[in-house]
């Protein structure tokens, strides 16, 4: 009668357990979820942002990782919150007199939606889960969001135009990153008017416009397009350079 075989040496057993019939079967490893750590980030490839350490911050991606937040979903949350900044901006020039709460009510969107972009790589790598969709969710919610925020603060200044030319600006600043990551080269997020200095200067005009009369709104919200513009011009060419440089070392 031939001997059993004690283990099955396959390079990918882990270990071995017994069956019934007194056979050695061996147990398959876990399958991997993607190539991916997040959904749309790889983890030595993400924007540096101080409050990613606070203890707040891993304490709140902690409950939602524990709740099963989806990833996907706390970035839709998050351009939700981009449009409602946007129209609240808005809602400042056609009702004048509810300006003061909308600024107010612009300045808390904006914060929350960063607190989902935050949260949206957090909670993905702390549940371990990729998506091949994550690159989507990863930057158009982003486009979406930063679009409707400086359209809406043109409005409060009375040349959505402005708006506009700031959007397009935030918007090459994106594409360039993302051309040069999809051509090999790091993720650029060099500044000096990157996402988070973008919606910083509109949180601190909208703050100010709480307090301040209400005839200095316009000219507040148009120099805070005026700087975001020419300031994101300057980033996209920074990145540009940048992502040429990386791209011919790496050649």
């Amino acid at each position: 009668m031939a001997a059993l075989r004690v283990a099955d040496r396959r390079p990918w057993t882990r270990r071995s357990t017994v069956s019934s019939c007194g056979r050695r079967r061996a147990k398959l490893p876990p399958m991997e979820s993607s190539s991916k750590t997040t959904e749309g980030q790889a983890a030595g490839d993400r924007r540096p942002i101080a409050a990613r350490n606070l203890g707040a911050s891993a304490a709140l991606a902690d409950w939602l990782i524990r709740r099963r937040a989806s990833p996907n979903g706390i970035s839709a949350a998050g351009m939700v919150s981009g449009l409602m900044a946007g129209l609240a901006l808005a809602g400042t020039w056609w009702w004048p007199d509810a300006a003061r709460a909308l600024f107010l009510a612009a300045a808390v969107f904006i914060q929350l939606r960063l607190l989902a972009n935050l949260m949206d790589g957090m909670v993905a790598i702390g549940r371990g889960v990729a998506s091949p969709v994550g690159e989507l969710w990863n930057e158009v919610p982003d486009r979406v969001s930063d679009t409707a925020t400086l359209l809406g603060l043109g409005i409060a200044a009375g040349s959505p135009a402005w708006g506009l030319a700031a959007a397009l600006a935030a918007m090459a600043t994106a594409y360039i990153r993302a051309t040069g990551k999809s051509a090999g080269a790091p993720s650029d997020f060099r500044g000096p008017m990157a996402k988070q200095q973008r919606m910083a200067l509109v949180t601190l005009v909208a703050i100010l416009c709480v307090f301040v009369p209400r005839g200095w709104h316009p000219e507040l919200a148009l120099w805070a397009l005026v700087a975001i513009t020419a300031l994101a011009a300057l980033t996209a060419l920074r990145r540009l350079h940048g992502t040429a440089h990386a791209l011919r070392t790496r050649a």
